[in-house]
């Protein structure tokens, strides 16, 4: 390294020689050095603050464009990565969503935990300890596990919660152990509970466990939703989450101001069939399924689907049907007239109107006013084995092909082998053939969609292609007329919704008894099948409650008329508006303005 001394010899001789002080020259060179060190620390400090600068630059604009990135994406919900298999174990399963994509069931990470008694230290504080985090343990039952002579393994809990992992973590027993698993979580609860039927776990080991399905569309579509080449795309249902529980909310209050037993309801799109929303109360949450019944009536326990496995006598909600084949074959028109004197006499049996309303009606009024005999008697036009063919081109004589596990065994009872002429007779004004609220749905809709059948599906259809042919557009169009009717000023018009143009039919009958036969006094299945809007029917939806009883009159009052339709009637103006429907305001006319100011 190369010096530069501070007083420099040759510069001194001069400056002696000029007769200068030579120490001013020391002091101009420790002066220049200090400036040009200032200048290097400053233009080293300059250059830091430029990289520091470029970075923090760099770093934001990196964040900037990331944001930007998932600003512009399309939302997706997050999911749980796929753990390899364990000895052959699948964990992954698909999501389920509805109809506009919201989650209705996915998977979420979790542990179970499991002992081994050998690597115990205290098995009866162990024991002690889980009996406090996990009331529904016994704390004795659990010691004699954990001591049991030979025990070198046993499940403690399948799924535990991360409060419950930190609770058994503070027990600090080595031989309590947590095996990492995915649980099947539905994040609505009850909501669409009937639909959806729940998940448990299959075959497990302490490092996997295999999630199936075991009702409803989980088991339905339990190899699809399993199967690892659809890469976890999600099951996309035709159920709409908003209108599932708008009508479950309306439902519950219905089956609370009228002591109803229980209740069922079903939205359905009345060209394609997708349902868009199913509702069975009691329901459950398929987060905790409940143990099936052991004993008793199954249908009494909340698992049991109403809407699909519930199979009724529905009464005159069925008095549609013998209606529209009379009309459609040129047997009879709205306007035909025909003899309602009562009783009508089939050997020893009577067959009576709830309401007599004179010795002659048009059919338009049979079914307006729900005349019984009337209605037997036009089907006494058509005869025993058209009515059953007709009945059966509707689907009303075999269970639904709907995506439900219980839909194979909801089959529709009849007499098989005895359709006899009072058969027919009871039948055409809705007793003697027991259906479900799902199948009265789906036959309705082909009533009031130009004619053609329909069958109903839990899969959302972006297109779908129109069915048989069963009736005529021309007698759909009447039948629109009377159901419309029927609201406006018939047996429905609690049901009428300004502005929607609800049409329908009720139905109120006898529940027959369990066993001995005949009915029970006092007991009904109330119900309401109508679409809207009746110029041109885009949804039907089918109400029915279980032993319901209006109760604000003097008397008490069990029709469809005083339950299932102002039930019904709520529905729709709840659901119209989430349906993007906008209500039909009829045009005032210049006589009905009143003048307020000149």
């Amino acid at each position: 390294m190369t010096r530069r001394p501070l007083r420099p010899l040759a510069r001194i001789l001069d400056a002696r020689a000029r007769g200068e002080n030579p120490d001013a020259i020391e002091r101009e060179n420790l002066r220049l050095r200090a400036e040009a060190a200032r200048a290097q620390a400053h233009a080293r400090a300059e250059g830091r603050l430029l990289v520091l600068a470029a970075t923090f630059f760099l770093a934001f604009g990196i964040l900037g464009a990331r944001m930007g990135m998932e600003a512009a994406s399309a939302p997706a919900e997050p999911t749980v990565a796929a753990r390899p298999a364990a000895d052959g174990i699948s964990a992954n399963r698909a999501d389920i969503v509805d109809r506009q994509g919201r989650l209705l069931a996915t998977n979420m990470l979790t542990h179970s935990l499991y002992a081994q008694p050998q690597q115990m230290i205290d098995p009866a504080r162990a024991a002690r300890e889980l009996a406090r985090i996990f009331p529904d343990l016994e704390e004795e039952r659990l010691h004699a596990r954990f001591t049991a002579p030979g025990r070198r393994f046993l499940w403690v809990k399948r799924r535990l919660s991360p409060e419950q992992i930190q609770q058994v973590h503070d027990i600090g027993e080595p031989g309590l152990l947590f095996g990492p698993r995915e649980m099947r979580l539905y994040p609505n609860g009850r909501m669409a509970a009937h639909v959806l039927g729940g998940a448990g776990f299959g075959r497990e080991d302490v490092r996997a466990a295999e999630v199936i399905g075991v009702a409803g569309v989980e088991r339905v579509f339990d190899e699809v939703l399993r199967d690892p080449a659809n890469g976890g795309k999600p099951l996309r249902l035709s159920i709409d989450l908003s209108l599932q529980a708008a009508i479950t909310e309306v439902l519950e209050g219905g089956v609370r101001l009228l002591d109803a037993k229980g209740a069922a309801a079903v939205l359905m799109h009345a060209h394609s069939g997708e349902i868009l929303a199913l509702v069975s109360l009691p329901d459950f949450d398929p987060n905790h399924r409940p143990n099936p019944l052991v004993e008793g009536d199954p249908a009494d326990s909340p698992l049991f689907n109403r809407a699909v496995q519930g199979v009724y006598e529905l009464g005159s909600v069925l008095k549609a049907f013998p209606v529209a084949q009379a009309i459609d074959r040129g047997l009879v028109h709205p306007q035909s007239v025909i003899d309602t004197r009562g009783p009508l006499r089939w050997g020893r049996f009577r067959i009576t109107d709830f309401r007599p309303r004179g010795p002659e009606q048009t059919v338009a009024d049979i079914f307006i006013h729900s005349s019984n005999i009337g209605t037997a008697r036009i089907a006494q036009k058509m005869g025993v084995e058209a009515q059953r063919d007709f009945l059966g081109q509707l689907g009303l004589l075999e269970p639904l092909p709907v995506e439900l596990t219980e839909a194979p065994n909801a089959r529709p009872l009849f007499p098989r082998d005895n359709w006899s002429e009072l058969s027919m007779l009871t039948i055409s004004y809705g007793h003697g053939l027991s259906v479900s609220p799902l199948h009265l749905a789906a036959a309705y809709a082909t009533l009031v969609n130009g004619g053609t059948r329909v069958e109903p599906t839990l899969l959302r259809r972006p297109r779908s292609e129109p069915g048989a042919r069963i009736l005529r557009p021309e007698t759909s169009d009447a039948m629109r007329a009377m159901m419309r009717e029927t609201v406006a000023r018939g047996t429905a018009t609690m049901a009428n919704v300004a502005g929607y143009q609800v049409g329908g039919k009720t139905g109120t009958a006898d529940k027959p008894r369990r066993s001995g036969g005949g009915y029970y006094s006092g007991r009904v299945i109330a119900s309401f099948v109508g679409a809207f809007p009746m110029s041109d029917p885009e949804y039907v939806l089918a109400v029915a409650l279980d032993e319901p009883v209006e109760t604000s009159g003097v008397e008490a009052r069990r029709t469809a008329g005083w339950t299932a339709v102002p039930v019904a009637g709520e529905i729709v103006r709840r659901i119209a508006p989430l349906l993007g429907m906008r209500p039909e305001i009829a045009a005032g006319t210049a006589d009905g303005i009143t003048r307020v100011r000149n």
